[in-house]
């Protein structure tokens, strides 16, 4: 069967790394200990996919400066302590593994920090699979296309050969920018409700399923 996609960009948090509680966990307590409201689990869940600044920006409107850079400290603070202890979903190593020596180029779109998002590579053992990666502190947030469109062009592939997987509704409306295809998945950080209007080819709940569609379909 022929490729439809020669270009797979992977959100990580909650897409590939089961890692959506420990940031809400660490949203929550990183505000309280800034004087803060503690903003609750779903609006926190809400934010994920943004950069930390933009996240924090969402969550509380106009704070000061000095509020702001707390708030940022503290939270890495306690995901940092965590971060080790967040594994990859079941079955997205092997999917990743498969699709590398498919042929496939593989990238990874993250809101997280180039810092961060290294060590949770090497941590996974998914490093020599992903071929390109974007961070937040080196391009705009999403949805912002910038991600996608520098990928792309690191690579000379083209939008339409080109798939973005994510679990946030930032992630999805970032393809829809780049004028990308794109796949939601349900069980990260945003519900469905919050998929759908950015028209993913599919939506799945499990890991397993979106690996199914990959191997038929991609």
């Amino acid at each position: 069967m022929s490729k439809q996609f020669d270009l797979i960009v992977f959100d990580w948090d909650g897409t590939l790394a089961n890692s959506t509680q420990i940031i809400v966990n660490s949203i929550r307590q990183a505000a309280v200990e800034s004087g803060l409201e503690d903003p609750g689990q779903l609006a926190a869940s809400s934010i994920i996919g943004l950069g930390l600044r933009e996240a924090i920006e969402q969550l509380f409107g106009v704070i000061t400066q000095e509020q702001l850079q707390q708030m940022a400290a503290r939270y890495n603070v306690h995901y940092n302590a965590r971060q080790d202890d967040v594994l990859l979903f079941e079955h997205a190593y092997e999917t990743v593994t498969r699709l590398n020596r498919q042929g496939y180029m593989l990238g990874v779109a993250t809101g997280k920090g180039r810092r961060g998002l290294n060590h949770a590579l090497a941590h996974s053992g998914l490093g020599e699979l992903i071929h390109g990666t974007r961070c937040v502190d080196e391009c705009h947030s999403k949805p912002h296309p910038q991600m996608l469109m520098e990928l792309m062009d690191e690579f000379g592939v083209e939008p339409g050969r080109t798939l973005m997987v994510g679990d946030t509704s930032f992630d999805l409306q970032m393809a829809q920018n780049a004028k990308v295809a794109s796949l939601g998945v349900t069980y990260g950080a945003h519900p469905l409700e919050r998929l759908l209007p950015h028209s993913p080819l599919a939506h799945f709940d499990e890991f397993a399923t979106l690996s199914q569609w990959l191997e038929l379909n991609a």
